[in-house]
């Protein structure tokens, strides 16, 4: 038996990796950065266009905003701290502050659903003021379409260089330019009808759209932390297990698990192999198993770890030997 371990840094093309990492964080640090400067603007421009109209809706739009600035300094430094190398108390990396940091953000955000519900219900109870309409319309429809190419770009870039932060970070920009497209929209019907207690009523829709987003951001985050088996990823690895067997390059495979965070991947296999193949030509077998797993996630770091048994080794009865494909056949 031998265990037989490649990781990207093995690779030929290990430069040319460790180039393209230090560019995907370069890119990650300057969108994070200008999303940290936007959420400023946001904030002061929001809080004006509140100050200036008493408005509920766009009250609750200034909350969230409130909230996004925080959770956007959160993610700023939770993508630093994640780009940290391993180290002795740390050998797997520092990427799961990215989970963190997202389930962070959508806690952050519920509290603001709840600030803005429970301040929108009282004014629509009492009955609400507005004033100069037309000024926070154009400041919050002016925000809007700023955070609408921001958000854009942080998906774009964070799926791209598979960063949990930048996405999240995206989705809650989204979810503030929606929010403003609805106070938009809800604030112009008041200004048009004088119907105020429409102000109060599209308050009260904001808040729930916002209730959503961070049960989705927290539901994210717990799947992370509790490192949930990606299925399509599972079915390409064991795909790669079956073809390798069904050409005879293995006898066949058991044990297979895998993690993932963020852009790094880890994937452990027991490879069985003929009795009598030397131990030179199972290694050179793995290797070129492992070189097609690889090969599945191109945008990934990819660390896998394969134990070579003989086909005719029986395993200890005390001892475990199975796996997320194990599992699933039984």
């Amino acid at each position: 038996m031998a265990t037989h371990s490649h990781g990207p840094a093995d690779r030929t093309e290990g430069a040319p990796h460790a180039q393209r990492e230090e560019h995907d964080f370069e890119l990650q640090r300057r969108v994070m950065t200008l999303s940290l400067g936007v959420a400023v603007v946001m904030l002061i421009g929001k809080l004006a266009a509140w100050s200036l109209t008493g408005s509920s809706a766009i009250f609750s739009d200034a909350a969230e905003s409130v909230v996004h600035f925080a959770a956007t300094a959160m993610a700023g430094f939770s993508l630093w701290y994640a780009s940290q190398p391993p180290d002795e108390e740390h050998p797997y990396g520092h990427g799961k502050i990215a989970y963190f940091s997202s389930g962070i953000e959508g806690g952050l955000i519920l509290i603001a659903a709840v600030i803005i519900l429970a301040s929108a219900t009282v004014e629509w109870i009492e009955g609400p003021s507005v004033e100069r309409l037309g000024v926070g319309l154009a400041i919050t429809g002016g925000l809007g379409l700023i955070n609408l190419f921001l958000g854009l770009a942080l998906v774009r870039v964070g799926r791209k260089t598979n960063a949990l932060v930048l996405v999240a970070n995206g989705r809650h920009v989204l979810t503030d330019m929606w929010t403003s497209l609805g106070v938009v929209i809800g604030v112009a019907l008041v200004w048009i009808t004088g119907i105020v207690w429409l102000d109060p009523l599209i308050a009260i829709l904001v808040g729930l759209n916002i209730l959503w987003t961070s049960g989705r951001l927290i539901r994210e985050a717990f799947a992370g932390l509790m490192e949930t088996v990606d299925a399509e990823e599972t079915a390409q690895v064991a795909a790669v297990l079956e073809e390798a067997v069904a050409s005879k390059r293995i006898e066949g495979h058991h044990h297979l698990r895998h993690r993932r965070v963020n852009d790094q991947m880890w994937i452990e296999q027991h490879l069985l192999m003929p009795d009598d193949l030397s131990l030179v030509e199972a290694h050179d077998r793995a290797s070129e198993i492992e070189a097609q797993q690889r090969a599945l996630f191109p945008k990934s770091r990819v660390q896998i770890t394969s134990h070579l048994e003989p086909v005719t080794h029986e395993h200890a009865q005390d001892v475990p030997h199975d796996g997320v494909v194990d599992s699933a056949a039984s």
